[in-house]
């Protein structure tokens, strides 16, 4: 939770290109290591086991190469040598896990006969091709059946999640909807152990100090006895349960909702679905308020204003309406954005209404217009906002708040996404990105990603030559960037 270094498995490589990152050796790891005996007295087997990769052929193994960033530490060779170095590296980590209350047996019982998982570096440091669109991962995250076993999970689960939102004042289908995307309700939560996981990249590759204190804070959570050695599996960036967890942001966010005494974010579904809420509070959460809205432009409109935030009596002076839904094609509401003011959820309540939520007009919002001027367009609310700090992805926030209000009741986007369109590669992003920069439009450091700037920097190119200046990267747009140079 809280985004965080991985993505959850259907989402490794569908999100990244919108976000980060994703993704044999030649010798035995094995005959890199002497295994030091664990502490007489401790529970080593069990631990050890748990931590243990799996057998050889249900693994693939690190491809021997270096990695695509170009850090030092992500050569071969420097790889090969911290591994080389694991246990020496281990053992210098035994201070500070002690200082966090962590006991020697413990320590000794997670660590013993413990070999890194180099597969992992290919996954750190890869970058392959992403061409996938907006709408493939809508298709994939906001599909019939996943809908279908959320409104389940939300109807077996109720007690829980009445208790939760009205302790928490968070929407109860954004959390079903992070539960349903992060790992399709707990089905696809991730096989590594988060212990051999953090361990690996508190000691090998570009980010041991980050990886260091999800390492030890790993370590806590067992110390506590908040979750079982065995259930501490999860992605390969060590983020776990069925909402994703990375062990610090557990630390900070996870709470014992069902009074056990133990903060379960694996087992307990009381504690699951509060900790997750408790998460979007502290980032911030709006009580009563949605995400955003599919709205409609007026023609003529000056794309110029996206990206922009105003409140929306600002947005409907603009001539922008809410795109009004197939149940409302006779509607009395027509397609107005501002709900009556005695009909606004109260405090502490989710805005529930058959996915119609209205902001009030001084409600600020953010223009976003994903694939330019032939694609749904949004006004996203401070909410949508607070999804991205579980993730920082559009697509992934678009996702999250689009299914919670298909598991709410709400019908699906009114305007039709351009699937006609090519989607850019990586390598002809990074192009955009460079040939932007040498006409003067700042776009930053080049990196193939196509943030807020980037797509600022694009709309003043494409006003320039007198194109529509809705900042999609379309492979026509490439073109016309091309023929300048």
């Amino acid at each position: 939770m809280k985004r965080r270094s991985s993505f959850p498995c259907v989402l490794a490589v569908a999100l990244a290109a919108f976000a980060v990152p994703a993704h044999g050796q030649g010798f035995d790891l094995r005959s890199l290591f002497n295994s030091s005996p664990a502490t007489p007295g401790s529970n080593a087997p069990a631990a050890a086991a748990a931590n243990q990769p799996p057998a050889a052929s249900a693994a693939a193994e690190w491809s021997g190469e270096s990695g695509a960033s170009n850090h030092p530490l992500m050569t071969a060779e420097a790889i090969r040598a911290a591994a080389a170095n694991f246990r020496q590296c281990l053992a210098g980590l035994w201070p500070l896990a002690e200082r966090r209350g962590v006991s020697r047996a413990m320590f000794e019982a997670n660590v013993a006969g413990l070999v890194p998982d180099l597969r992992i570096m290919d996954l750190l440091d890869g970058q392959p091709e992403f061409t996938k669109s907006f709408w493939d991962y809508l298709d994939v995250l906001v599909s019939e059946e996943r809908i279908q076993t959320g409104r389940a999970i939300l109807a077996q689960h109720r007690a829980s999640f009445d208790a939760v939102e009205k302790a928490y004042g968070v929407d109860r289908h954004v959390i079903a909807a992070i539960w349903g995307v992060e790992s399709n309700y707990g089905t696809a939560i991730g096989e590594r152990s988060v212990i051999r996981s953090t361990a690996t990249l508190a000691c090998i590759g570009r980010r041991q100090d980050f990886f260091r204190e999800e390492f030890l804070s790993a370590l806590e959570i067992l110390a506590r006895g908040d979750v079982r050695a065995d259930h501490l599996k999860g992605s390969w960036a060590g983020a776990f349960g069925p909402t994703q967890f990375m062990p610090t942001s557990f630390k900070r966010y996870a709470v014992d909702f069902d009074r056990d005494g133990r903060r379960d974010v694996v087992d307990s579904v009381p504690d699951l679905i509060a900790s997750t809420a408790n998460n979007l509070k502290k980032d911030g959460w709006v009580p009563g308020q949605t995400w955003g809205y599919e709205v409609v432009l007026p023609k003529n409109f000056d794309f110029m204003f996206a990206g922009r935030a105003m409140q929306i009596r600002d947005w409907e002076r603009l001539g922008v309406r809410r795109a009004a839904m197939a149940s409302e094609a006779s509607g009395q509401r027509g397609n107005s954005m501002v709900r009556a003011p005695d009909t606004r959820p109260e405090p502490g309540s989710s805005a529930r209404a058959n996915g119609k939520n209205f902001p009030r007009s001084s409600d600020n919002a953010s223009l976003v217009i994903p694939t330019g001027a032939v694609g749904p367009t949004f006004l996203m609310l401070p909410n949508f906002g607070v999804i991205m700090k579980y993730n920082p992805a559009e697509a992934y926030a678009l996702a999250i708040g689009h299914l919670a209000d298909r598991l709410r009741g709400g019908e699906p986007f009114v305007q039709a996404w351009p699937r006609h369109e090519r989607m850019l590669t990586r390598a002809e992003r990074y192009e955009l990105q460079e040939l932007l920069a040498r006409h003067g439009f700042d776009v930053g450091e080049p990196d193939g990603r196509l943030g807020s700037r980037t797509r600022d920097a694009l709309r003043a190119f494409q006003s320039s030559v007198g194109m529509l200046p809705d900042g999609f990267a379309s492979a026509a747009v490439l073109d016309r960037l091309r023929a300048r140079n």
